[in-house]
């Protein structure tokens, strides 16, 4: 019988559950760019619930778009990563962040729907209805001295993700260096990526697939990227920069 386990860890991080089919013996160590250690490998995933209704994020985000990105796209990565494990024994014997330190030696099926699973778990906790007026703490130090100010970060990351041919991410990581950086990804990959064309620890990633903004921006990527600022979870963000830095 399948016991879903949820992680101390990985809450304070938002990201997944994880559904596992044997008994846990204890924690993967970090791998270089890993933000957190994840309990033992993992065979089936489940789509996470999210945290506010699907109306909860207008005007910035329409609930019919959240309904479809949600329970339509993201769940077919969770079916399509599953079927992919279920007929890779190595693969399934490892977590997620292991897979992507070692992407470039598997499927794109299990690239694209790791990715996606991974990318959207994420994507769902970084927004928030009650979103702060912008990050405080550790966190707005570092973003202050890296790009001036949050203005700076958000034209940044605008900037990434406008500029991203077809569909991709934006992203803020911390590099292996601990220094802010901001570039893109396209498709689903993302940061912890080796074949990533930007590596770190992901911090905030920025959906610019046409499915999270096309049934109320169009082809108006830029306004979906300005008024999705609105809803950022900053403290969601804090909580994974102190995690990245090993506060």
């Amino acid at each position: 019988m399948e016991k879903r386990h949820f992680l101390k860890s990985m809450s304070a991080l938002g990201l997944f559950s994880i559904v596992h089919k044997s008994p846990i013996s204890k924690d993967i160590l970090n791998d270089s760019i890993n933000i957190v250690p994840m309990i033992a490998p993992t065979t089936t995933y489940t789509l996470p619930a999210l945290d506010y209704a699907f109306n909860a994020l207008e005007p910035h985000i329409d609930a019919k778009t959240m309904e479809i990105h949600h329970d339509k796209h993201h769940n077919g990565y969770v079916t399509n990563l599953n079927k992919e494990l279920a007929s890779n024994a190595a693969a399934s014997a490892m977590s997620l962040e292991q897979l992507f330190a070692k992407m470039d030696k598997y499927s794109p099926a299990l690239r694209n729907n790791g990715g996606g699973h991974y990318n959207h778990t994420m994507f769902w906790k970084s927004l928030t209805p009650n979103a702060p007026s912008g990050p405080s703490g550790d966190l707005a130090k570092s973003i202050n001295a890296t790009f001036k100010d949050v203005d700076g970060l958000k034209d940044a990351m605008n900037k990434a993700g406008g500029s991203r041919f077809g569909s991709g991410w934006s992203w803020l990581v911390l590099d292996t260096k601990g220094k802010l950086l901001v570039g893109s990804t396209a498709n689903q990959d993302n940061p912890l990526m080796n074949i990533s064309e930007i590596k770190g620890k992901p911090l905030l990633g920025i959906d610019v697939w046409e499915h999270a903004y096309y049934l109320k921006y169009q082809n108006k990527r830029a306004d979906y990227l300005t008024a999705i600022w609105n809803v950022i979870n900053w403290d969601e963000v804090a909580k994974r920069y102190a995690m990245a830095k090993g506060k």
